[in-house]
């Protein structure tokens, strides 16, 4: 009976931590696509243009992208526990200072904050969850963490849209305050420090180079389109800035004695293949479908923000429901065959997307997103369970590794969807006008100027430009696919190497 009730409580509070780990995570997710939502809505008070407001995305991820170069060093000598706890409270008081902001500076000095404290919250949530499970449970622990981690995404923009519309963009920051109060105070008395504390070098100087790399890239990336790719000087300094702190960083790798990654790794083909599916088939494709889907909602069937949201819902629910059952069936049985059919539906999903345009139902779209939520539900646990596993007793720098190069691809997916977009629609916006003729367009003027005298030009010019959109989306929509193809080769070739060892063995 006693024996009972202590398993009981142990029961209890196993499922406490990792609610208060997932709760996290999944604040911290949610927030950086909420706030995707109300950066529009951010001009006017911040009294400042879209190329302004576009810091507050931009410096989040900078601020990131470069905490994640220490994590692994402050853990080893602080443990999960407490850097957990201590990045909760910094993002919490970063979303209310985001909340109270009233300048774009003030503004995007609390993000550069908020962002800084997610990469510590992200790495340290997911160390602490997989160190709670025995090793034969690692795919459920990374299936748990993605029904928060995934999930989020999903419901952010219907959470924005709504949390805007009734309560005002500020509330988008303030509602993290609770939430950052509750897990902070709980977490103190209830989650148990499992991380061995240890004198851990850090190379300094490749942690410097790297983040100039790192912040160049990202600007270069995020501000490319605006400031006109490599026709504008700022771009070409930020990119001979980016290729120096490069070189620095290989140079001070290569003499140091200490270094910020164990190479070794790299010789595991399942550890650095996974790697590649997570930089190409997450980075390049999945975050293009995911920065892709709401515009398509928004400015190709002109919906709301909030039945935008409820669009990227339908398939997001999927990511959690599938994510579980990934994550036992990579215990059971091995990551790969899993990964295997992801990429198989992912495929199948990409073609789906090519079929949607201006005239697809809204239900329809739904339907023909939804094998992209199970997708990617087949992909977080088992990709994330294989890295894992193959990193031996660092555990740290593989968290670290795919969260760096999860920034790096994104960006890079994010960049060329949004070339894609403009260079696409000039395009068919081009071959439109010379397939028109001239006799008929002329004679519709001379009608639409009865209607709409002087503006009847620009009206005509407004439908051109929506056409040349819609139909130059279809080709956007492939290239996505395009990189989901190469990401999925690499799929391929886990699921040969696999094979060969499973048949050199009982041969």
């Amino acid at each position: 009976m006693k024996n009972a009730k202590i398993n009981r409580l142990y029961t209890l509070d196993f499922l406490i931590s990792i609610l208060l780990v997932i709760l996290g995570a999944f604040m911290a997710v949610l927030d950086t696509t909420v706030v995707d939502i109300i950066v529009p809505k951010l001009k006017g008070p911040l009294s400042t243009d879209m190329y302004g407001v576009q810091w507050v995305i931009t410096a989040y991820m900078l601020s990131a992208a470069v905490a994640l170069l220490i994590v692994e060093w402050v853990v080893k000598h602080y443990g999960y526990k407490w850097v957990y706890i201590i990045s909760v409270a910094v993002f919490t008081i970063a979303s209310f200072m985001c909340g109270i902001a009233n300048t774009l500076g003030f503004m995007i000095f609390a993000r550069t904050i908020q962002g800084f404290a997610e990469a510590f919250i992200m790495v340290t949530s997911q160390a602490l969850l997989f160190s709670m499970f025995p090793p034969d449970k690692k795919g459920i622990a990374m299936g748990i963490f993605a029904l928060g981690v995934a999930f989020a995404p999903a419901i952010g923009p219907t959470l924005g849209g709504y949390l805007t519309e009734y309560f005002g963009w500020r509330s988008v920051f303030f509602v993290n305050v609770p939430i950052g109060i509750f897990l902070v105070i709980f977490s103190i008395f209830l989650l148990e420090e499992r991380a061995k504390k240890e004198n851990y070098p850090l190379n300094f100087i490749s942690v410097i180079f790297l983040s100039i790399f790192t912040l160049a890239l990202l600007i270069i990336l995020s501000k490319g389109q605006q400031y006109g790719w490599f026709k504008s000087e700022k771009i070409v300094f930020l990119s001979f800035i980016a290729w120096g702190g490069l070189l620095g960083f290989v140079i001070s790798e290569y003499f140091s004695k200490v270094k910020l990654f164990d190479y070794s790794l790299f010789k595991n083909p399942y550890y650095t293949l996974g790697i590649l599916i997570y930089f190409i088939l997450l980075g390049f494709s999945m975050y293009q479908y995911f920065y892709l889907v709401p515009i398509y909602y928004e400015q190709i069937k002109a919906l709301s923000s909030i039945d935008t949201g409820l669009g990227v819902l339908g398939f997001g629910i999927w990511i959690g429901i599938v994510s579980l059952i990934a994550g036992f069936l990579s215990d059971k049985y091995s990551p790969i065959p899993v990964l295997f059919i992801g990429a198989i539906v992912y495929l199948y999903s990409s073609y789906l997307f090519t079929t949607l345009d201006y005239y697809t139902p809204f239900f329809e779209a739904v339907i023909k997103t939804m094998p992209f939520g199970i997708a990617m539900g087949l992909f977080f646990a088992p990709i994330t369970t294989l890295v894992m596993q193959h990193a031996g007793k660092k555990i740290e720098q593989a968290i670290t590794t795919m969260d760096y190069v999860r920034f790096i691809g994104g960006s890079f997916g994010t960049a060329i969807a949004t070339n894609n977009i403009i260079f696409y629609k000039d395009k068919e916006f081009d071959s439109m006008v010379i397939l028109q003729n001239r006799d008929l367009v002329e004679e519709l003027l001379h009608k639409l100027y009865y209607l709409l005298s002087d503006k009847a030009k620009a009206f005509f010019l407004k439908i051109e430009e929506f056409f040349s959109f819609c139909y130059g989306f279809k080709y956007v929509w492939m290239n996505a696919g395009f990189w989901g193809v190469v990401g999925a080769s690499f799929v391929f070739m886990l699921l040969i190497i696999h094979l060969k060892g499973y048949y050199g063995k009982n041969s």
